[in-house]
């Protein structure tokens, strides 16, 4: 695909591609992908913790990133 063809899709046309990119993705591939979205919505969260708690050292924001994991995972078997 070009980049102009990009341009002119549209944002659901953009998302039915991405899906079908998925789709033939290799299954080592897709775990791989799975890990690093994994790793970096944990950079994300723990730099919101950062924000949300500026005096905690990186052994606090580790310990808040767990506890907000298992909270996810309790909410997510409760659904």
């Amino acid at each position: 695909m070009k980049n102009d063809d990009v341009r002119r899709m549209t944002a659901d046309e953009l998302y039915t591609e991405e899906v079908h990119r998925a789709r033939r993705m290799p299954l080592g591939e897709k775990v791989f992908a799975g890990i690093e979205l994994f790793d970096l919505a944990c950079e994300f969260t723990k730099s919101g913790i950062r924000v949300q708690h500026p005096e905690a050292d990186e052994a606090r924001v580790l310990e808040l990133l767990r506890d907000r994991l298992a909270l996810a995972r309790r909410l997510e078997d409760h659904a």
